[in-house]
């Protein structure tokens, strides 16, 4: 893997992209998109970004690379998605975590380099090697409660799976819940999430799905409930590990919810190892250390650290991490240490309150790791 930073002076865009690109072998490319704040309003930043990524696509490193999804982080998405351009081309979501840089928009875009791309109703499939990737994103639902719209949301998706030939307990790798004011809405998603759920069989005595289930507005003032999935066919089950790391979390059912911890997809040529939110907590389901961030921060990025190490990957192969904060007064501190801590890893900072409100802070990953593995075909 290399990483790379740039910056582009004369529209003020910055990029940090992280290339997992073996030789002779598939490329993927992580990246997120920075725009320095200027005193203009969103049209001004949105101008920037967008002459940042034709910059970015221009590269020789993504020559032949295609983008499979972005995310676009907005600080006031009611009011200015409607101001942005339809992409058809990848799953894109837009959702209003604002960026904590003092900037109105953020972007994280995902690029894979040679490979058979094509999009049905909103998603995104990657035909490659025998595998199929599903990418969904954006998804959501504007009548009723945050429980029924999240209902309605999980029986789209199972619908739109099938038009695939595949299933949520099959082939659901990873999802993405964001929730609108987390602490009054979260409580119904994770109902209807749970049952939804059990009609799939799976509980904790199969298994769930990584996820992040976090604050987040959508831009429809209607939708309570955001929903993102990644699903992939052609693997057999052996290559799917789940990533428990009992020495340090708690399984997430003995508190009420249904997602696992983390997700280690084996291929013949690599590893891929998503990681669900994370935040600080112990291995009794504790909030550990309330009210104080910098301790958080570190049992956060521990259990984040022994959450890889179970998949055979270390902070040395993350490829991308997003940070939720609570408290926007936190930032600055947070950037510090994050800086310091991973200098060269992209990261993300943003305003998103965490399920439970005496968490401050919380994390989300995705590793790549180099293997040889006779037993897979390669990615």
């Amino acid at each position: 893997m290399t990483r790379k930073k740039l910056y582009w002076e004369e529209i003020g865009v910055s990029a940090e992209l992280s290339l997992f690109n073996p030789e002779g072998l598939t490329d993927e490319i992580h990246a997120i998109l920075h725009v320095e704040a200027r005193d203009e309003d969103f049209c001004g930043q949105l101008s920037r970004l967008s002459r940042g990524q034709s910059l970015l696509s221009s590269l020789p490193e993504l020559s032949g690379c295609h983008a499979v999804f972005k995310r676009y982080f907005l600080s006031d998405s009611t009011n200015q998605r409607p101001l942005m351009e339809e992409e058809h081309d990848c799953s894109v979501s837009y959702i209003q975590q604002s960026p904590l840089d003092g900037s109105r928009i953020a972007l994280w875009s995902y690029y894979i380099k040679d490979v058979d791309i094509e999009t049905d109703s909103g998603m995104t499939i990657v035909s490659h090697n025998g595998y199929r990737h599903l990418w969904k994103m954006g998804m959501q639902e504007h009548g009723g409660d945050s429980e029924s719209q999240t209902r309605n949301l999980l029986c789209s998706y199972d619908k739109d799976l099938a038009r695939q030939g595949a299933t949520l307990e099959d082939n659901c790798i990873r999802t993405w819940f964001f929730v609108r004011d987390v602490d009054s809405h979260y409580a119904g998603m994770v109902r209807a999430r749970r049952e939804h759920f059990a009609v799939h069989d799976l509980t904790e005595r199969t298994h769930y799905i990584a996820s992040t289930g976090i604050g987040g507005n959508p831009s429809d003032t209607r939708a309570l409930v955001q929903f993102g999935a990644y699903a992939l066919m052609g693997f057999e089950p052996a290559q799917q590990r789940y990533l428990y790391a009992l020495t340090h979390l708690n399984p997430t059912y003995e508190y009420g919810v249904t997602f696992e911890r983390g997700t280690c997809i084996d291929y013949g040529d690599r590893s891929h190892v998503m990681i669900s939110g994370t935040a600080s907590i112990n291995n009794k389901g504790e909030v550990m250390y309330i009210g104080d961030i910098n301790k958080q921060l570190d049992r956060m990025c521990e259990n984040v650290e022994t959450l890889l190490s179970e998949g055979g990957a270390s902070f040395a192969d993350v490829m991308q991490i997003v940070v939720y904060l609570r408290d926007l007064a936190d930032y600055k501190n947070v950037k510090e240490r994050f800086d310091s801590r991973f200098p060269d890893i992209p990261c993300l900072i943003t305003l998103a309150p965490v399920c439970r409100p005496t968490w401050l802070i919380e994390m989300e990953c995705i590793a790549i790791v180099e293997k040889k593995n006779s037993k897979y075909r390669n990615f």
